[in-house]
């Protein structure tokens, strides 16, 4: 993400604020120590990096905005939802404020580090090169076992260049591993999207693998451990298409031609989206999120930056077999889904009845054995 500058401050204020300030974040079962490292430009703009140590931290993230005028510092961070508005001491060392993110806040206080003080700031992980462009993974080594009965969670992520799932269904599997809806995949037995799996994959190539070579390890895990057979069709479907408003798009060019996309809710009605092609917010949309399948009719090219925020309804986020609560009534709750879409990001998505792709199954078994 680039680190936006703030209008030029006064040197005395710019001089005052620069440096090193750390402070501790408490939460209800946790604390967390957090640092900010504030630079100036020869413009006498700043700029300023988050760290938070203790979530494995050694990855700063630049601030989306910051400034400090009369003795108040202020600073944003888009991909997490998150601001800080703090009023420092008589002295300069201290800052006292609140910590604002997902629509909770809490008191946070920096202080001015020194080379006494200073925390260590870990060292970032190692990041796993990206997987040969042409590279046709295939797969290393998988395990595929029930979730246990009490799991809650249902996550898909990348453990350094393993993938891990976590208490998902076969029909979630699928819908990830080929960018479908679950209204897209036909004459498929219940226990398809009733029984839940773990699963543990290493693909037999080294690298990261690109979103197109994520999908293809998906499809050999559903292909190799479930004998999941198919073919495909079309049909009319209700469904959602998304095109650009008159006056869009409202969005940031990613430049990070080589990263894979992030797309994470936190909380529900907040999307971060860093790195992603309008087809993988569709597909995350149509998986996660939405009732029907969405089509993408944007016509962008390349990858995007966005953060979206609304109120969800009961009809949402089905697809992480979530139960979305009462809308809130607070006079600035965010709104609809389909109203900050336009205002938002100057989208479109509108119901409509098109023909959709569809994926009929001719087999498929329980998992075979590890």
């Amino acid at each position: 993400m680039p680190e936006a500058q703030a209008p030029a401050a006064s040197a005395e204020s710019a001089t005052g604020i620069v440096g090193t300030w750390q402070g501790t974040l408490h939460l209800p079962n946790t604390s967390l120590r957090v640092v900010l490292k504030v630079t100036k430009t020869p413009t006498g703009a700043l700029g300023a990096t988050f760290y938070s140590i203790d979530q494995g931290g050694g990855q700063g993230i630049p601030t989306t905005s910051v400034s400090f005028e009369g003795g108040t510092l202020k600073f944003g961070i888009q991909l997490f939802d998150a601001a800080y508005e703090g009023k420092a001491s008589g002295d300069g060392n201290s800052i006292t404020g609140m910590w604002k993110q997902g629509g909770n806040s809490l008191p946070l206080v920096f202080e001015r580090s020194t080379p006494a003080t200073e925390w260590t700031i870990p060292e970032p992980p190692a990041r796993v090169p990206p997987m040969a462009a042409d590279a046709k993974p295939g797969i290393e080594v998988a395990t595929v076992k029930p979730s246990k009965p009490d799991e809650q969670a249902r996550l898909i992520t990348f453990r350094g260049r393993e993938i891990v799932i976590i208490g998902f269904t076969l029909n979630d599997i699928i819908k990830f591993g080929y960018n479908v809806q679950e209204k897209q995949l036909i004459n498929g037995p219940d226990w398809m999207g009733t029984e839940r799996f773990d699963v543990n994959v290493q693909p037999d190539q080294p690298g990261t693998p690109n979103p197109d070579q994520f999908r293809m390890v998906l499809q050999k895990v559903v292909t190799d451990r479930f004998a999941f057979k198919f073919h495909s069709d079309k049909k009319e479907l209700s469904a959602y298409v998304l095109t650009v408003g008159k006056d869009g798009p409202k969005m940031t060019k990613s430049t990070d031609d080589a990263g894979l996309p992030s797309l994470f809710f936190g909380p529900l009605g907040t999307l971060h989206v860093a790195n992603a092609t309008m087809g993988d917010f569709a597909g995350l949309m149509q998986s996660a999120v939405l009732d029907r399948p969405v089509v993408n009719r944007t016509a962008l090219d390349g990858k995007w930056n966005f953060l979206l925020k609304w109120t969800p309804d009961e009809s949402q986020f089905a697809g992480l077999g979530v139960k979305v609560p009462p809308p809130s009534d607070a006079a600035d709750a965010p709104p609809p889904l389909f109203t900050a879409i336009q205002e938002q990001l100057d989208m479109k998505l509108d119901a409509q009845k098109t023909a959709v792709d569809v994926m009929v199954i001719d087999h498929v078994d329980h998992p075979s054995p590890n």
